[in-house]
């Protein structure tokens, strides 16, 4: 019998992802981060100046520098070596006064200092790190915890009816899936996520005390789509099927997690 997957093993999968690739996802992530993801994301957030931020599985600091350029009070946090120094590397090159936590989300320290206001973080952003984290619930509870009431969560995901969407669009020219209810591990390059039905994601965020603000499900612009249709075979599914999914909820209450 093959044994479940843990968050360490995770954390050190993820830990080869080499420097060229971080490199390349500068100065705002990769196609999809950078047409489909930071603009609903950013959206949601609306005005950031001064709003205290937690980038929640921060990987190599992309968005937390986006962040920090508008003005957030930025924290990040990340688990992986190569990812952390790299952020860290950048901050100490480009100061913009961001502060990097190396820690595993589902064992998130405290992050407040004697200077915060306040009881927590005004947004915590959680972008496509939920389907990478084996046991994932954790980490949600983490997220929402460091919120103050009233807070924002916006967590991405992979859109658990889509996930596949550039794979199986290229061999059929339409979208196909035979599994959708149960949870099972998608092997990527340097890592593993892990599929799991949309209501897995938005009960939990019901059970920790949040109000569902806004779901969105983005499509690619057809103009972005044709431009890059010479070297991105199949791209043209991200016009007509959404292969994210992206949340904003409000923390509403508070709420004792459990262990």
């Amino acid at each position: 019998m093959t044994s479940q997957p843990t968050n360490e093993d995770a954390i050190r999968q993820w830990n080869t992802l080499p420097r060229e690739a971080l490199e390349a996802m500068e100065p705002d992530g990769d196609f999809a981060k950078r047409h489909l993801i930071n603009p609903v994301l950013l959206r949601m957030l609306g005005d950031v100046r001064d709003q205290r931020i937690l980038d929640a599985g921060c990987g190599h600091g992309y968005f937390s520098r986006m962040l920090a350029e508008r003005g957030a009070r930025v924290t990040g946090v990340e688990p992986t070596d190569a990812m952390f120094g790299y952020a860290r590397e950048k901050e100490r090159a480009h100061p913009q006064g961001i502060r990097y936590v190396q820690a595993d989300l589902t064992r998130l320290p405290d992050l407040h200092d004697v200077h915060d206001e306040g009881d927590g973080f005004d947004a915590v952003v959680c972008s496509m790190v939920l389907p990478a984290i084996p046991d994932w619930r954790p980490a949600m509870r983490a997220c929402v915890r460091a919120l103050r009431p009233g807070g924002l969560f916006v967590f991405s995901v992979n859109h658990p009816a889509f996930e596949q969407l550039l794979t199986t669009w290229r061999e059929h020219g339409a979208y196909r899936t035979r599994r959708y209810l149960e949870e099972y591990a998608i092997p990527l390059t340097y890592a593993t996520d892990f599929h799991r039905p949309i209501s897995a994601y938005l009960n939990e965020l019901a059970a920790l005390g949040c109000r569902l603000r806004e779901i969105a499900e983005p499509g690619l612009d057809p103009d972005v789509a044709r431009e890059a249709a010479a070297t991105a075979s199949g791209i043209e599914s991200y016009v007509h099927l959404p292969n994210f999914l992206i949340v904003a909820a409000e923390r509403y209450r508070r709420f004792t997690p459990t262990p």
